[in-house]
């Protein structure tokens, strides 16, 4: 069985201050983890911190503005390689992907772009360059599945259909529930890659991963499910179990998992 885990962490040197990274030291058995938002460079973070129980990391840092974007990977298990950021330059230097290639399959940890502020009504600075990631990288997976297939993990910043947050109607002209950002998951899940939530899970209902902090919504549970784990269809029959953690605090968003009944 190999698990995996994933958690936006909003700030990992916040984090690493606060009872809640017990959730990573104490709790987390998982074989791999990807965190996002780590708003940090490896310079401002100690060597212990870079390594915690010892374990080798992957981190991508923005290189365009500090306190941004960033992610990084723990894990005892050897990669075959390390890539780090998309190979296209027009998403290069944010500091938003990982991705290790296994044995068995590609993996991705991603924090992918949000839309930005709004410029009108339903209309965001940033989806055009998030939506342009998010085309860079579905080409790219696709071109590596012919090789073998992925995982991709993370911060999709998008809701999928309207089970995924509570409160669908209010937000169709908010980004992360526009209708282009809903169209490029159903491209995903059309193209063979299964939202492990949803294949364990089905229709349940108020399961979410991010609650906004300026309206205390995580006490009333009105949140929003856009942390996925997504296998590519060759994966799907090796899904054991998949997970939403809501009983952990520390950020703005809950860690999510996925065990697949695979060793490497």
């Amino acid at each position: 069985m190999i698990r995996f885990q994933s958690w936006n962490v909003n700030g990992f040197r916040a984090v690493r201050k606060k009872p809640d990274w017990d959730w990573f030291t104490n709790d987390s058995s998982a074989h791999i983890v990807g965190i996002q938002e780590t708003k940090a460079h490896l310079s401002q973070i100690d060597e212990e911190d870079q390594h915690p129980k010892g374990r080798p990391s992957y981190w991508a840092s923005s290189e365009v503005k500090k306190g941004y974007s960033g992610v990084a990977v723990f894990t005892d298990l050897k990669p075959l390689s390390i890539e780090y950021e998309l190979p296209v330059e027009a998403f290069q230097g944010e500091g938003r992907i990982v991705h290790l290639e296994f044995e068995k399959f590609h993996y991705f940890n991603g924090y992918f772009p949000n839309g930005g502020e709004e410029l009108s009504k339903g209309v965001f600075k940033r989806v055009p360059y998030k939506m342009g990631f998010f085309d860079a990288f579905f080409n790219y997976a696709q071109e590596l599945r012919k090789q073998k297939p992925i995982v991709v993990c993370g911060d999709f910043n998008i809701a999928h259909k309207a089970i995924d947050l509570a409160r669908p109607k209010d937000n169709i002209h908010n980004t992360g529930y526009l209708q282009e950002e809903r169209d490029f998951l159903d491209k995903m899940t059309q193209a063979g890659y299964v939202d492990t939530f949803r294949h364990v899970h089905g229709e349940k209902e108020n399961a979410y991963t991010w609650w906004s902090y300026k309206t205390k919504a995580r006490e009333r549970n009105v949140g929003w499910r856009i942390d996925y784990f997504f296998v590519s269809d060759e994966l799907k029959p090796f899904i054991a179990d998949a997970w939403i953690e809501a009983d952990v605090y520390g950020s703005d968003h809950c860690p999510v998992g996925l065990a697949l009944n695979m060793d490497l």
